[in-house]
């Protein structure tokens, strides 16, 4: 086993697709575990990601006192993520499970990898711009537009659920782990 991946997926309709990141993930070794935004959890399946993995699909805090439900994570994939996440993450807002663990795991020094996913008119926003530049500069590996796919007129991003390339967010995580898939890594 090559540690534990947490997928965090955005409200996209993209998120639809999750279940064919945690197939390719767990090929390469990982165990998964999938978390959502509260806006992303309406895009997915929970109890059939649940099946899938074997852990539950978190989206919100805890309550002081009960115990994790989730091993810890030892890489983080973030995608779809949404312009809301993204601007956030990089001004470090944390009012989400998601985004408190995207926020921690930068601290603790975890490899992450995001792939912003909107349409043209939302991409094209400079604050979204300059975020994304912002992580980059703090070493998230951000995968956007032509990289991943070429941006989308409003209202379509439902038609590319199919065709999210999902695979080149690991791909870009075993470039990070030095491409080694049965490096097992641990991070406290």
């Amino acid at each position: 086993m090559r540690g534990v991946l947490y997928a965090i997926c955005c409200g996209s309709p993209v998120s639809r697709g999750v279940g064919r990141l945690v197939d390719l993930a767990k090929q390469r070794g990982w165990d998964v575990c999938v978390v959502t935004t509260p806006d992303g959890r309406k895009f997915v399946d929970v109890a059939a990601l649940a099946g899938l993995t074997g852990h539950p699909v978190r989206s919100f805090y805890k309550n002081p006192g009960d115990p994790d439900v989730l091993p810890a994570a030892d890489a983080i994939v973030v995608a779809p993520a949404t312009v809301n996440t993204v601007n956030k993450w990089a001004v470090g807002i944390a009012d989400t499970l998601a985004l408190g663990l995207v926020v921690e795991a930068q601290g603790k020094g975890l490899p992450i990898v995001a792939m912003p996913f909107t349409n043209a008119a939302m991409g094209a926003h400079p604050a979204f711009r300059e975020s994304m530049d912002r992580l980059r500069s703090w070493g998230i590996t951000v995968l956007f537009g032509d990289e991943v796919l070429p941006l989308h007129p409003p209202g379509t991003g439902g038609d590319l659920v199919d065709v999210f390339p999902w695979q080149l967010a690991l791909d870009a995580l075993d470039t990070r782990l030095g491409g080694d898939h049965h490096v097992s890594l641990r991070f406290s």
